[in-house]
This record gives structure tokens, C-alpha cells and sequence, in this order.
């Protein structure tokens, strides 16, 4: 792919573009869907293809092939050049990293043995038996293994490769129509795998979940669990890119150096994380990796950069360049000092949220939003558990924030198709949460 690479950045730059960044993928992944305790379907995808970005004189485009001819890259390259004369300037545009760069090997992010897996069924038989032994009667969901490779080549001298691997599993399991769970297990190195873990979790939730009864309104202390909060993480990293901030799409603008948190929230992306799902050794610019406090004890450190973005604030990049805004790669909230039994000690009268999904905005300058819990939900007096279904969170994600309350030392890392951006996460107890009726 890097004779693609080349190919392509030679024919830009004759065209007389400035700035190129080409950034070439060769993907492979298997799915195995499972229903009614059974696999259901087994599909492999192959793909190969290149992402591009380009400047001219300040004007700035990107485009996706996946036909690698010739006369198909050069086709491709006249039009944007075509389309791009009639652009305006972006005045604000300084530029990308200038390389070359060293970059270090990142443990964990590579397996042969998931490259080599012949047979992921035993994995998905596996999460059905756990949640089955936990009592549950239906089990369905969907196990990945992937094994990507990617090559970068810019115009400011860079060159870098990068392979990974990976393999997740979701699972929901079911006792009625009412009742359900959810576990999810995400890893990048087969040894540290654990499917039953999942099936276990989702089985165990469904279980507890018998006979909900319509939940409450109000104000109440919410503990949201790892794959509930992950959810909500992962709509926030978004939010702290600085170019949804400038695109007035963030609760956090104007906020720099601004307590935006609880002093006991700090939040990370660290693109360089062993095993996380989000890893690379490099940015879309060449940029190594690194961790970034984004949230620090409360505080609101930094939004998230690329080099031109860096340079207008006259700051440095912090390695999360995507081809066209910068990005988080994996978020990870720091965990507390509570153990599950004590954050759950913490609350007299108040609801676990097990999973959300439906996470809508209503208004991302402020923050407000809703979400749908799914799957088990719980009201939570004096340590007893009672199902509950049919409530909404109403609230604002600052006030979330701001009203974290405590943090169990247990994390968990969570990815899956509502949470795009990997997030790590204890389970989290935040203070009057607004819940309302979903359904009448």
C-alpha cells in the first residue's frame, strides 16, 4: 500500500497541490451473529482503500478511494482540484506536522493469534453457556475479531505503519419481553479475552430484572454503570475536540481553565493505551500518540488538537489529528476509591442505570440532553434492588459532571456499536439527576 501512497502523493503534488496527507487501510473482519442461543450468521470482510486530504492555496478537501487504479486516482485528483478552485481560503489554516517522527512499539495492540483464529464460534458458545447459568432463557449478539493495517505518507515527510488487532464481543440476554441485560468484552490480544464475562454480566442483569413496574420521576442519585456512562463519554469526546468547539457544537467552549467537573473527575485520552481499542501509534498527521488530560480535577485543561488548530492558539498539537477535525482516540476516566458494594452503600433511595441508548442533544452549547435507559433498571433503597422500566434521563452533561459524587476503583473498557469512541470507565454515583416517564 505504500506504492499506493506514493503513487498518489507524486500525482497530487503534480497537480500542485501543497499540503497531502495520504492515509491507506487494509481491513479484515469477521462477524459471528448469534439468536435464540445460536449462531445465526458468519461473514468476512476484506477491504482496501485510502483516505485523503488535500491543500490548495488555504483551501482544504478530503475524499475516500476504493478503486486503486491509476487512471482512477488521477481522475479522482483532477476533480477535487477542479472543485477546490471555487472554494474560499480557510484564512485560519496553518498547516500539518512536519515529520519525519520516531515511533515506539505499543504493547498489546497486536496478536497473531487473532489474526490466526480459525474458529471464533467457541468464544460466542461461551457467553451464551454464562448467561445462561445466570438464568437467562434467550441469549443474542455478535462477537468481531479485526486485523487492520495502516500506511501513512504526507508531504511533510512522513512515512509510518501501524497493525493491529482485535476481537469484542456484545451480548443481551433475555427472560420475557421486559426483561433483558447487556455485557460487552473488548480486547485486543486474545489471552486477555473473556467472553463468559459478558454473558455472565448480561445474564445476571436480565435475571435481576424481573417484573419492572414504571419507575419514578424526579430528582434522584443515579449509579450508571460502566456501560451506561461509557455512552454518555463517548457523545463528550466529541466535545472536546476544539473543532466541534468552534463549531459551536460543545458545552465546553469558553471553558479553558474553567471548573467544568467534580474535583474528582479527570479525564484522559490516551491514544497510546496497551490493549485499548482506539490505539495507534500515530495520528492522521504522523503525530506519536500520547495521553492528554482533557479534564484534570475538575478543571478543563485542553480541548484536543491537530497542527493547524494548535498553532492558531498558539499551543501544540496533541496528537489527534483526524484527516479533517482532531479526535479522541480512547477516554478514560480516572477511577475512585469505592468499592461497588460501598458506591451502592452511598444510595438511600435512588436508580442503577445498567445501559442507555437513543442519546439525543437538545441543545449542545448548554449540554442539555436525554437518553433511554435499556435493558435492566433498577431503584435502589437501602441496598435492595427493585426492577423498574419506562423512565428517561433528562439532564445536562455538565451537571453530570459537576455532580459526580463518587467512583468505584473498578473499571471497565467499553466498545461497541453505541459507544464509537472506546471509553474506560469505573461505575459512576452522580448526585439529582433529572429522570422522567419515557412512555405513558
Amino acid at each position: 500500500m505504500f506504492d499506493v501512497n506514493e503513487l498518489v502523493l507524486k500525482k497530487a503534488k503534480e497537480l500542485g497541490f501543497g499540503d497531502v496527507v495520504v492515509l491507506s487501510h487494509e481491513m479484515n473482519r469477521r462477524q459471528v451473529r448469534f439468536a435464540n442461543n445460536e449462531i445465526t450468521v458468519a461473514k468476512n470482510w476484506h477491504e482496501r482503500k485510502v483516505e485523503l486530504f488535500v491543500e490548495l492555496g488555504k483551501r482544504i478537501a478530503g475524499t475516500t478511494i476504493t478503486e486503486l487504479s491509476e487512471e482512477n486516482i488521477e481522475q479522482t485528483l483532477k476533480t477535487l482540484l477542479s472543485n477546490m478552485r471555487g472554494m474560499s481560503p480557510k484564512e485560519d489554516y496553518y498547516g500539518i506536522a512536519e515529520g519525519p517522527f520516531n515511533y515506539r512499539d505499543i504493547p498489546e495492540t497486536f496478536d497473531k493469534a487473532i489474526v490466526e483464529l480459525d474458529e471464533p464460534n467457541e468464544y460466542v458458545e461461551r457467553a451464551i453457556n454464562a448467561a445462561l447459568e445466570e438464568g437467562a432463557k434467550r441469549v443474542a449478539g455478535v462477537l468481531y475479531t479485526d486485523h487492520d493495517r495502516i500506511y501513512l505518507t504526507t508531504s511533510n515527510g512522513v512515512e509510518a505503519f501501524d497493525e493491529g488487532t482485535g476481537i469484542e464481543i456484545s451480548v443481551r440476554a433475555f427472560i420475557g419481553d421486559l426483561e433483558s441485560g447487556h455485557g460487552t468484552n473488548s480486547v485486543r490480544v486474545l489471552k486477555k479475552f473473556d467472553p463468559e464475562s459478558a454473558g455472565r454480566k448480561a445474564g445476571e442483569i436480565a435475571s435481576l430484572a424481573r417484573n419492572p413496574e414504571q419507575g419514578p420521576e424526579g430528582k434522584f442519585d443515579v449509579i450508571f454503570d460502566p456501560l451506561a456512562f461509557a455512552n454518555l463519554l463517548s457523545y463528550m469526546s466529541f466535545m472536546t475536540s476544539a473543532y466541534a468547539a468552534e463549531a459551536g457544537f460543545s458545552f465546553l467552549v469558553n471553558k479553558l481553565g474553567q471548573k467544568v467537573a467534580s474535583e474528582i473527575v479527570t479525564i484522559k485520552d490516551v491514544g497510546n493505551m496497551p490493549n485499548g481499542y482506539g490505539t495507534r501509534k500515530f495520528d492522521d498527521e504522523g503525530v506519536p500518540t500520547r495521553e492528554t488530560a482533557i479534564i484534570e480535577n475538575g478543571t478543563l485543561k485542553t480541548f484536543l488538537l491537530n497542527t493547524s488548530l494548535a498553532k492558531k492558539y498558539g499551543t501544540e498539537t496533541t496528537a489527534n489529528a483526524g484527516l479533517i477535525m482532531p479526535h479522541a482516540w480512547n477516554i478514560v476516566l480516572e477511577p475512585g476509591d469505592y468499592s461497588k458494594e460501598e458506591l451502592f452503600g452511598e444510595v438511600k433511595r435512588g436508580i442503577y442505570i445498567t445501559n442507555v441508548w437513543y442519546t439525543r442533544f437538545q441543545n449542545y452549547v448548554t449540554g442539555d440532553f436525554s437518553t433511554i435507559p435499556r435493558d435492566g433498571i433498577f431503584l435502589v433503597e437501602n441496598g435492595e434492588l427493585k426492577p423498574i422500566r419506562n423512565i428517561r434521563v433528562s439532564d445536562n452533561l455538565q451537571h453530570i459532571l459537576e455532580s459526580t459524587a463518587a467512583l468505584t476503583r473498578e473499571s471497565h473498557h467499553v466498545h461497541w456499536w453505541e459507544v464509537d469512541t472506546p471509553v474506560s470507565t469505573p461505575y459512576v454515583l452522580v448526585k439529582d439527576v433529572g429522570i422522567t416517564r419515557a412512555t405513558k
